[in-house]
């Protein structure tokens, strides 16, 4: 087993990395395209470490963590459209109240394991959606609603430099956090949980509370990046908080590998790049989008970020 102080080393060293790829990314980032692919990455980056100390590190299966950001993203909309609420406090009300749902629901959800987990969570995520879809007088329902600008103390945020700073700064929030939180007591007792419930509850850990906390914390960053992503693209629609969005978010965390901060990252980022660079197969891109998951989950089962790590661990011995 490592000693704390060696795991610490490699993990901070990975997020001082991390900030010099961001500071210097923006030099080869040629037009607005590009950065708006390296926002929307750093976004659903932050969802994916969120949701991959739920299921990497607690081993609690979640298919309708879309639903929360989405939760995050109406609120948004709703409360500065048609409240004239500062998105500031939008945000902060949106994220509050998806915290205090998921609180609501983790008992009684966490309660479950497997393929009963799965489903639970699978039901609050359609339901969310049906919600948004039904209440067209808020939410505009399956025509979506326009979003106002984001104004930052009193400044309204604009341009891709100005999106791609904002974005880039939550990423590594995000960051630090999930690797201060693997580093403590309650991410050592997160992963006791995902090796052994059982095992965990003799030795003493509290199992269900710290199931709770993680729940809480994963659906409370989703709606934190909800609320930013609405802004940022400035109109949304139900399918945000869709099935097929918890999928993908489930596929890139899978892809970048499980247990692991800077695999979410790597996944995100290649799930949000592939489709763009597969555009040009017309037609045939979801098939070659699939073969490449496929090849991925056959040669590197761990993921991207744990089975490269694995492979030049045997080749340094």
């Amino acid at each position: 087993m490592k000693s704390p102080s060696k795991t610490l080393i490699p993990r901070h060293a990975g997020l001082l990395a991390l900030a010099l790829v961001l500071a210097l990314l923006p030099l080869a980032l040629p037009n607005a395209f590009y950065y708006d692919v390296a926002i929307r990455i750093a976004l659903n980056a932050a969802v994916v470490i969120g949701l991959n100390l739920l299921m990497g590190y607690t081993g609690q299966i979640s298919l309708g963590h879309a639903g929360f950001y989405g939760l995050g993203a109406y609120a948004s909309a709703v409360l500065t459209t048609h409240f004239n609420w500062p998105p500031l406090a939008a945000l902060a009300a949106g994220a509050v109240a998806t915290g205090l749902l998921a609180l609501s629901l983790a008992r009684p959800v966490l309660k479950l394991k497997g393929h009963t987990l799965a489903m639970a969570t699978l039901g609050l995520g359609i339901i969310i959606s049906i919600v948004i879809n039904n209440e067209t007088q808020w939410t505009g329902g399956p025509d979506g609603i326009a979003v106002p600008a984001l104004a930052l103390f009193g400044a309204e945020l604009s341009g891709e430099k100005s999106w791609y700073a904002l974005a880039a700064a939550m990423l590594l929030l995000v960051t630090w956090c999930a690797l201060n939180v693997i580093d403590s007591p309650v991410g050592r007792a997160l992963q006791a949980i995902h090796g052994s419930e059982i095992a965990a509850r003799v030795v003493g850990v509290d199992t269900t509370r710290f199931k709770v906390r993680v729940f809480v914390l994963s659906a409370v960053i989703a709606s934190v990046a909800g609320s930013v992503s609405a802004h940022y693209i400035g109109f949304i629609t139900p399918t945000l908080a869709g099935f097929f969005h918890s999928i993908e978010l489930v596929t890139m965390v899978v892809v970048g590998g499980m247990a692991s901060v800077f695999g979410s990252i790597v996944g995100a980022a290649l799930l949000t790049i592939l489709p763009q660079l597969l555009s040009t197969f017309e037609g045939w891109e979801t098939v070659v989008f699939g073969a490449i998951l496929m090849a991925t989950m056959i040669f590197m089962p761990k993921g991207l970020v744990p089975s490269l790590a694995r492979r030049r661990g045997r080749q340094g011995n």
